[in-house]
């Protein structure tokens, strides 16, 4: 059972007050997003290192099993466990009740993977790919022990001690990865680190929280979980099919090295919309569960996230999309510069793909995880529809499908999900632009600077230096100069000054 010295309170909104909320809320932000920054420097300074001594073909290998870890994943039961965060209350016999159910799913997945892995490795025509399912089966029986103490932690907003353990999980995962990697793995490298990372986070996190839980298979009672958690879970099962069908697809029509080259492109693409915003995501759902009876308040948090993210994000894939050269060349090397059409594609894409991506917390928060669900269905259609016409024309044809399909599925999932939070498409767009405007014209000042070095021969690292200072001083004079108030903003968030009297009232006024 629970010990008393880990029990998990709740603390009500309507007894502390908005200025004390907002500074929980960004304590959460910070030490969820820092240790998220901290520990991906820790493990990119590891990648950077491992990819110069593995082949494309290794990678992918592993993106091959990664379609069937992830497909197999989103049964693990966290949809369930998250049901503890949405609800207003939890008793003891609950938290017993989710942990027997994240033992039963992922011991059962545990299973299927294993026997379930010549299959994969058949479809693929790479024996060794069930070798390497068969040993990732162990990811599977750690999930509980990270699931249950991360959701009651998240339920409280408390955050710092997932930080601490979250950190030793990087250094542990990285110096794997990097002996293995000396010592000549090769693509069990990829394998063994993230056991290593997943194992460590298990027993760090059920140390810390002293979560001594006694599992029920009684599932009598528990319907809001089972029913919250479905709706998570199908959610999730299409976004999946979403999001995997390009490499299932290509993995059946081209060969190790240039689904290698393809699918770290999509890794690097990717790294801010899969690293930086599921952690701003985690903090999100509690915060957004706790003022969901306050819809102006959802409304106009909501509409601040995308402008504040949006400032982030759009300099990001911008400049991203124009240095994906020398920046392929600096990293990781000359061998994986076919990496940069890719590259250059797919990120332009995620700048939208970032925006969609926040409105499954608001819409679950709120009690409606149907609206995520469907939005997933539109991109389990649109997605794999699109890759499979863009397959024709080889990768390059599957990195414009990215580019066609992700500005769809925003307008699909905004059509649905705006209602509920009480905005419109303009009211997105609008928020989206003081970062999107001086972004895109920032990328072609840096596109037209890329050119003109071209001629120099210049080595890669200084061209990149160059056309990095040159974007960071471009964009933040088109701040000073258009969105200065977008400036202040973000000043006031990060030195936690009070909003001018005409903020105020216009928050008053949503």
């Amino acid at each position: 059972m629970v010990s008393e010295s880990a029990e998990f309170k709740d603390s009500a909104v309507g007894s502390e007050s908005a200025d004390a909320f907002g500074n929980r809320v960004r304590s959460a932000v910070i030490w969820r997003s820092g240790s998220q920054i901290l520990a991906q420097v820790i493990t990119w300074a590891s990648t950077l290192l491992v990819i110069r001594l593995l082949d494309p073909a290794d990678y992918g290998l592993f993106a091959m099993t990664q379609v069937v870890l992830s497909f197999l994943a989103f049964l693990n039961g966290w949809g369930f466990a998250s049901a503890l965060v949405q609800s207003d209350s939890v008793d003891h016999f609950r938290i017993r009740q989710a942990f027997g159910l994240l033992l039963l799913l992922n011991a059962l997945l545990a299973a299927v993977q294993y026997f379930g892995a010549p299959v994969a490795a058949a479809y693929y025509g790479q024996p060794i790919v069930a070798d390497l399912l068969r040993v990732q089966a162990l990811m599977f029986l750690a999930t509980p022990f990270i699931a249950l103490p991360e959701v009651m932690m998240s339920r409280a907003l408390d955050f710092r001690r997932q930080a601490i353990v979250n950190l030793l999980a990087a250094l542990a995962g990285a110096g794997t990865a990097l002996a293995c990697a000396l010592a000549g793995f090769g693509v069990w490298t990829l394998v063994y680190a993230p056991i290593m990372l997943f194992w460590t986070r298990a027993i760090g996190l059920t140390i810390l929280t002293r979560l001594l839980v006694w599992p029920s298979f009684d599932f009598r009672g528990c319907g809001h979980i089972i029913g919250f958690g479905s709706a998570v879970l199908a959610s999730q099962f299409f976004w999946l099919i979403q999001s995997q069908s390009d490499v299932f697809i290509a993995g059946g029509r081209f060969e190790p090295h240039a689904l290698g080259l393809y699918a770290e492109a999509l890794f690097l693409a990717q790294i801010f919309m899969a690293k930086f915003v599921p952690p701003l995501n985690e903090v999100a759902f509690p915060a957004y569960a706790r003022i969901k009876h306050d819809p102006a308040m959802v409304r106009w948090s909501f509409l601040k996230t995308v402008r504040l993210l949006m400032l982030v994000a759009a300099p990001f894939y911008c400049g991203l999309a124009v240095t994906a050269a020398p920046m392929v060349e600096t990293l990781f090397g000359v061998k994986w510069l076919g990496m940069v059409p890719y590259i250059q594609l797919i990120s332009l894409a995620l700048m939208t793909m970032t925006v969609q991506i926040l409105f499954a917390p608001v819409t679950n928060a709120m009690g409606k995880p149907s609206l995520s669900m469907f939005a997933s269905i539109g991109g389990a259609i649109l997605f794999p529809a699109a890759f499979l016409i863009g397959a024709e024309w080889g990768l390059i044809g599957m990195a414009w499908a990215w580019l066609i399909a992700a500005p769809l599925l925003l307008l699909v999932t905004a059509r649905l999900s705006a209602p509920l939070i009480g905005v419109s498409l303009w009211d997105i767009g609008r928020a989206m632009l003081p970062g999107l405007a001086p972004a895109l014209v920032m990328a072609v000042g840096v596109g037209i600077a890329a050119q003109l070095l071209a001629p120099f021969g210049i080595v890669a690292v200084i061209r990149l230096a160059l056309l990095v200072a040159f974007g960071v001083a471009l964009y933040g004079a088109l701040l000073w100069l258009l969105e200065r108030e977008a400036i202040a903003e973000v000043l006031r968030l990060v030195l936690r000054r009070q909003a001018p009297v005409q903020e105020a009232a216009a928050q008053e006024a949503i």
